[in-house]
């Protein structure tokens, strides 16, 4: 396993971040700096090598979502661009392809992911399949053109919010790129808008949750680097707060919770990157994303003292984002349940 950055992975991290540089970081999705972003490139780059030409791949975008974390920019790009527009190009016929995973890569439709876990069902038509249920809190719901539901055993169906039956309300999220309540009522996708193919799902959930520990390990960078020079220059009772041994402790700590989050993303994406198996090294990426983020977002507030609670200091946008790729992730007993049961299926396989 090779961590050296390739001359792609290095060009466009700097790239993204320079874009982001340029602008004050939004509350909730900014279509301007997705624009931005798709016209120089970086959001139809990493599409290429999904749809089967040359360029970039999973762990490009895993370093653009990194870069997008740093600058703490509540965008989709783990949904739309490493999730449903990759998997549409992957599993998608040539129509597909055309229709929504370039135009996702030229910015002109935003594109996004909801996983229900059981919360919709499905039934045959004789055309397609109807989708009935509800998934709650799907990332910029309320701003996609087009919304991939992965169901367990039925495949991905491509839902249209124009769809009859579809529905899309507005949920106040803190820390990400807005989101929605979608209701499926007796909502009928036809067979060409289903990615049928068996692979399709769990090929989708793993990337974007991979996508979503790239962007949590910009985040947590970032807070760490904050947090150390507050405790550099901060002085209190004479000294910086930093000499403190209590501090230091702290910062040590969220060194290492970060180079943790790193070290396991990293191990999952390049498995993903070669289609490789990979559920444990998935679960234990998820893992530390969600409970390394909890404590290093946590350090940050506590070690800048009252000017972490205050909202309008550059700290608390990194704890709600932090929180929002956390709680978006899911607990850590949920995932040390599921990399058990990885362990096992693969001991009784063996």
């Amino acid at each position: 396993m090779d961590f050296t950055m390739t001359q792609a992975q290095t060009t466009l991290g700097a790239l993204t971040r320079q874009i982001l540089a340029d602008r004050k970081p939004a509350k909730e999705f900014d279509r301007p700096l997705w624009m931005d972003l798709a016209k120089a490139g970086v959001l139809c780059a990493a599409l290429a090598s999904s749809a089967g030409g040359e360029g970039y791949g999973l762990l490009e975008q895993c370093t653009i979502l990194s870069e997008i974390g740093r600058g703490v920019a509540p965008l989709p790009y783990a949904t739309c661009i490493a999730g449903a527009a990759s998997a549409i190009a992957r599993f998608g016929s040539p129509a597909l392809v055309d229709g929504w995973a370039r135009p996702a890569g030229r910015g002109e439709a935003v594109l996004t992911v909801a996983f229900p876990d059981g919360t919709v069902h499905t039934r045959a038509s004789p055309s397609g399949i109807v989708l009935e249920g509800s998934c709650t809190a799907v990332p910029a719901g309320i701003y996609a053109d087009l919304i991939l539901v992965a169901v367990d055993g039925t495949g991905v169906a491509l839902v249209s919010p124009s769809d009859e039956g579809t529905s899309v309300q507005p949920q106040q999220i803190a820390g990400g790129p807005g989101a929605g309540h979608m209701c499926f009522d007796s909502v009928r996708v036809p067979t060409e808008r289903v990615l049928a193919d068996p692979a399709a799902a769990r090929w989708l959930r793993e990337r974007v949750t991979v996508g979503l520990c790239a962007t949590q390990l910009g985040i947590l960078e970032r807070a760490v680097e904050l947090t150390a020079e507050h405790a550099r220059t901060r002085v209190q009772f004479g000294r910086p707060i930093g000499t403190f041994q209590a501090v230091a402790q702290r910062l040590a700590d969220a060194y290492v919770d970060l180079q943790a989050v790193r070290l396991t993303l990293w191990q999952a994406a390049w498995r993903l990157a070669r289609d490789l198996p990979c559920p444990t090294e998935v679960g234990t990426a998820k893992f530390w994303a969600a409970d390394a983020g909890h404590r290093v977002a946590h350090t940050a507030v506590h070690v800048h003292g009252g000017a972490g609670i205050d909202v309008d200091h550059i700290v608390q946008r990194y704890f709600l984002a932090a929180k929002y790729h956390e709680l978006t992730l899911g607990g850590a007993t949920a995932q040390l349940l599921d990399i058990g049961s990885a362990l096992i299926t693969a001991e009784l396989d063996a």
